[in-house]
C-alpha cells in the first residue's frame, strides 16, 4: 500500500532527536510521502532543509499561519517562535524562488480561537496569500480553527474558477459547511485520530471518497492514548475509512494516493 500524510510537523521539537527513527517506523508502515507543513520564516526554511535531507520521503509546503503572521505567538509550541509581524512580501518572494521545491502553499488560513481581536487583518492577510498561491499555480493547505464559515467565504470568492486545489486540514464545521465546501470540490485531509473523533466519522460519511486525504498533524492529534502522533499512525485513518466507506484497507489507501497525486503532483 502507498500511504500518505499531507500535513505533519516534522520540524517539531518533540522529533528533534528521534527524527531518524520517525522516518523509518513511517517507511516500514508504508507511508511513501510526508507533506511537511511550515508556519512561518524560520520553519519554511526548516522544512525545507528536511526535504532536503530525506527526498525520498518528505516533500515541502511552505505556509504562514494566521497567527503568525500577525506576530501573535501562542507561547512555546514546540515549533519556531514568531514575535512580530511576518512581512507578506519578503516570505512571498523566499517562496517563489523556491516554488519548485515545493508541493503545496501552507498551513494558511484564518484562526479565530487564539486571535479574537484582528479578523479583519487574518482576513486581508489571507486573500493576500491566496492570490500568491494562485500565481503559483500551487495548492493550498488550509487552517480554519472557529473560523470555517469565514475562511470558505474568502476561498470561494478568491479562487473563483477553482484554479488551484484546495484541502481543508482537519475541518471542524458543521454539516452545512461541510457540505458546501464539498460542492465546491474542496479536499478535507483527515487525521488519524478520526478512530475516537464523532466529527471526523461523521466528515467522511458525507463526502465523496474522491475529495479525501489523510494526515496525522503530527506530532498534535495522536490517535493513540500515550505518546505523541508520528506519520506511520496515518494507517489507523485508512483502516477506519474502510470501515465507514465498506471498503478494503487496499481499495482505501489506493483512491487516497490518487487524489494526493491529483491535489499535490506526484
Amino acid at each position: 500500500m502507498n500511504l500518505i500524510d499531507v500535513h505533519c510537523h516534522l520540524n517539531h521539537a518533540l522529533y528533534k532527536d528521534e527524527l531518524d527513527a520517525v522516518i523509518k517506523r513511517a517507511k516500514e508502515a508504508g507511508v511513501k510521502v510526508i507533506v511537511c507543513s511550515g508556519v512561518n520564516p524560520p520553519g519554511n526554511r526548516q522544512v525545507l532543509e528536511l526535504a532536503q535531507k530525506y527526498p525520498e520521503i518528505v516533500k515541502a509546503c511552505l505556509g504562514i499561519y494566521p497567527i503568525d503572521a500577525l506576530g501573535l505567538s501562542e507561547g512555546e509550541t514546540g515549533l519556531p517562535r514568531q514575535t512580530v509581524a511576518i512581512n507578506l512580501e519578503e516570505e512571498f518572494e523566499f517562496i517563489k524562488k523556491n516554488k519548485n521545491k515545493i508541493v503545496g502553499i501552507g498551513e494558511i488560513g484564518m484562526d479565530f480561537h487564539w486571535d479574537k481581536e484582528h479578523h479583519a487583518q487574518q482576513e486581508e492577510n489571507f486573500r493576500k496569500i491566496l492570490k500568491f498561491a494562485v500565481s503559483l499555480n500551487k495548492p493550498v493547505v488550509i487552517h480554519s480553527r472557529k473560523a470555517e464559515k469565514e475562511c470558505i467565504d474568502v476561498l470561494e470568492q478568491e479562487i473563483k474558477n477553482k484554479e488551484i486545489h484546495v484541502a481543508m486540514h482537519c475541518f471542524s464545521g458543521n454539516k452545512k459547511l461541510i457540505q458546501r465546501a464539498a460542492a465546491l470540490g474542496y479536499y478535507f485531509s483527515i487525521p488519524a485520530n478520526i478512530i475516537k473523533l464523532q466529527h471526523f466519522q461523521m466528515l467522511v460519511e458525507m463526502v465523496d471518497i474522491k475529495q479525501l486525504l489523510t494526515e496525522t498533524d503530527g506530532p498534535w492529534l495522536s490517535p493513540y492514548p500515550q505518546g505523541h502522533n508520528e506519520s506511520a499512525f496515518v494507517i489507523e485513518a485508512i483502516k477506519k475509512l474502510a470501515e465507514i466507506k465498506k471498503m478494503s484497507v487496499e481499495e482505501v489507501a489506493e483512491i487516497i494516493w490518487e487524489n494526493y497525486e491529483r491535489v499535490f503532483g506526484r
